[in-house]
């Protein structure tokens, strides 16, 4: 691994390079460890996530390695740099009409794919399930039962290189049509309704308690999350911003109910 990681620098630093075949087949083996699972982009360790940067040089350096071709899936043409993923069965893994899951993500056993797009570099673990018209973004990490509700756009991370990709851990479960983007933390078994919007930079404010608390860019696990505003001040007045409000924590009754609905049901909100 320390060969393959030297190769994929050295390239990074010197484009030339991308014309050797040693090179090339550098990469297409990151690639097809990535696809396996036996790489990750970014993976927890003791001491928290640990972002790989030279695969994600790896990544962002294989499609100027490749020529788009022509394929066919039933009755579908695709052009592209890459090809789909293949072997589903074997895993068990169910994927529905329209599901797209591009070479080079990883798609762990008895995971679900309703209508969805899984990107290269992606990670998703063993029994999650993206639903309809959801988005898994290139290099987006996403723990095991995890539920991604409908419409959900999990942001994608290539480039700056140093950027975190967003990490969904194990037992979230992500309301319809939220937007995770730049390298966001949802911590485990967290609850967001519907429409919450986290960027880096969106204010995570947790009034669950008797004084407010705020947070950027993590929300902890167990948190049961909800969209809301907050005022900021402008040249031309105060005005209205999204923010993310904390309402309290998951009980350890839902966790023996049928649905992570109930968690959000709890405080009577929508889903």
């Amino acid at each position: 691994m320390k060969k393959l990681k030297e190769q994929i620098e050295n390239a990074w630093d010197n484009r030339d390079l991308l014309n050797s075949t040693k090179t090339i087949d550098a990469i297409n083996m990151v690639i097809d460890q990535l696809d396996s699972g036996k790489l990750r982009v970014s993976e927890p360790t003791e001491n928290g996530w640990l972002l790989h940067e030279w695969i994600k040089k790896a990544v962002v350096m294989y499609f100027p390695t490749r020529e788009s071709e022509t394929f066919i899936a039933g009755p579908m043409e695709f052009h592209d740099k890459l090809k789909l993923k293949t072997g589903y069965a074997k895993k068990g893994i169910r994927v529905v009409p329209h599901a797209v899951a591009r070479y080079g993500s990883f798609i762990d056993r008895d995971v679900i794919l309703m209508p969805s797009y899984v990107n290269i570099g992606a990670y998703v673990g063993s029994r999650t399930m993206v639903d309809t018209w959801a988005t898994v973004g290139s290099c987006a990490q996403i723990g095991s039962d995890v539920h991604i509700s409908g419409g959900v756009g999990i942001g994608g991370v290539l480039e700056p290189l140093q950027a975190s990709p967003v990490l969904i851990e194990d037992g979230a479960f992500i309301g319809s049509r939220c937007i995770i983007v730049e390298g966001v933390h949802v911590g485990k078994e967290a609850v967001l309704g519907a429409n919450v919007v986290l960027t880096s930079s969106t204010k995570i404010l947790d009034v669950s308690g008797e004084k407010t608390k705020e947070l950027k860019g993590e929300i902890p696990p167990r948190s049961v999350v909800i969209p809301g505003t907050t005022t900021k001040n402008f040249p031309a007045g105060e005005f209205q911003v999204p923010c993310a409000l904390i309402i309290g924590k998951r009980k350890k009754s839902t966790d023996l109910k049928t649905s992570l609905n109930d968690a959000l049901r709890n405080f009577s909100m929508a889903i």
